[in-house]
């Protein structure tokens, strides 16, 4: 076939075919090795013909397949399906009338940009008046003492996530906010100073919640509800960055608890978590994870997070918190070296400190 004897576009796959491969001559079998050729007959000195050789009758051709084979000159172009790799996932799509000369497949998309871009998806407002109404500080609002307390607080922790206490490498990034027993402020405490840090311009903070029995995070920031940290975990083939919600305040995500398990404790004592918790900091260099956590003496996934974290901050409610409580609790929390108290709720100041007084905003 050339471009003189081009291939007829009617007909079937069959018909068409047999324009090109002769199909008969395997009908006709091996050449007859006594078949005489044209030759002078040496006696008589004269040219003898070659005897004549009858074909076999062809062979009845085969009854039609029962087949559905579509026309390649007139199916349409199918729609190519996602391929997923280890590390990459391309999803593309034929356009109607394409030769596959004519198209090119997308370049694979890496898993770190490829993350970045999954955490984006889902956005969700916050509920700012809500939030100052219940006492917590916003990036945006005059300065307070409450915010400048936790301005305190939060440069403390960054000094220490910068790499000068020993805080080894892949958990400089996460700190854990914990207290004893329930009722001592340590969601409100975990809000503030992620609200805290997201005002800095070089950090990005996640706030997780890890209370999974008794999840608050989404209900104080005014934030619509999803899979979450467990969801993550459980499923080895999701990107945790999937899950992550961003909020309208800048560089500030959340990740929400997940779905009930009554495994959490084993789920977060797995191999799945490190890579989880990995996935969440590797992709962004300049995120602090902080963990709100179930309270020490009343829920063990505590004891469990404490262990992958790099540090605990543990509230200390003034009048409340027992010296006793206060020690088994840390005992419980030893998984992690790294760990800071903070009094919450004292009613008259522990020092000298008068802030907020400054700016006009003490009492």
């Amino acid at each position: 076939m050339n471009k003189h004897t081009p291939l007829k576009i009617s007909g079937s796959l069959l018909e068409r075919a047999s324009e090109i491969y002769d199909f008969r001559k395997s009908l006709r079998g091996p050449a007859r090795p006594d078949l005489p050729e044209a030759r002078k007959h040496e006696d008589e000195g004269e040219v003898r013909e070659p005897e004549a050789f009858e074909a076999p009758a062809p062979a009845p051709a085969p009854e039609p397949l029962d087949l559905q084979l579509e026309d390649a000159a007139e199916a349409p172009r199918r729609a190519r399906q996602p391929i997923i790799m280890s590390n990459v996932e391309v999803s593309f799509e034929a356009p109607q009338g394409a030769e596959d000369d004519d198209f090119m497949e997308p370049a694979p998309v890496p898993r770190q940009e490829r993350a970045s871009k999954a955490a984006g998806r889902r956005r969700s407002k916050v509920n700012r008046e809500a939030l100052r109404e219940a006492g917590f500080i916003l990036p945006d609002a005059p300065v307070s003492g409450l915010a400048e307390e936790f301005r305190i607080i939060k440069r403390q922790l960054l000094q220490a996530a910068s790499g000068k206490s020993g805080i080894p490498a892949d958990k400089r990034q996460t700190i854990l906010v914990c207290s004893a027993s329930p009722d001592e402020g340590k969601t409100f405490c975990a809000v503030n100073l992620a609200l805290s840090l997201a005002s800095e311009k070089d950090v990005e903070v996640l706030l997780v919640d890890g209370d999974f029995a008794k999840p608050e995070i989404l209900s104080i920031l005014g934030m619509e509800g999803g899979p979450g940290l467990i969801d993550a975990i459980a499923d080895p083939n999701r990107d945790p960055n999937d899950f992550v919600i961003q909020s309208e305040i800048e560089r500030l995500s959340v990740l929400p608890a997940g779905r009930q398990a009554n495994n959490v404790p084993e789920l977060l004592a797995s191999e799945r978590t490190r890579h989880v918790l990995a996935a969440l900091t590797e992709s962004h260099p300049r995120r602090i994870v902080i963990f709100d956590s179930p309270p020490a003496l009343m829920a063990s996934p505590a004891s469990v997070l404490a262990g992958k974290v790099g540090q605990v901050m543990m509230v200390v409610r003034a009048d409340k918190t027992t010296e006793a409580d206060l020690r088994e609790a840390i005992g419980l929390l030893s998984g992690c070296e790294n760990v800071s108290l903070m009094l919450n709720g004292a009613g008259f100041p522990a020092t000298g400190r008068r802030f907020g007084s400054y700016y006009g905003y003490g009492q």
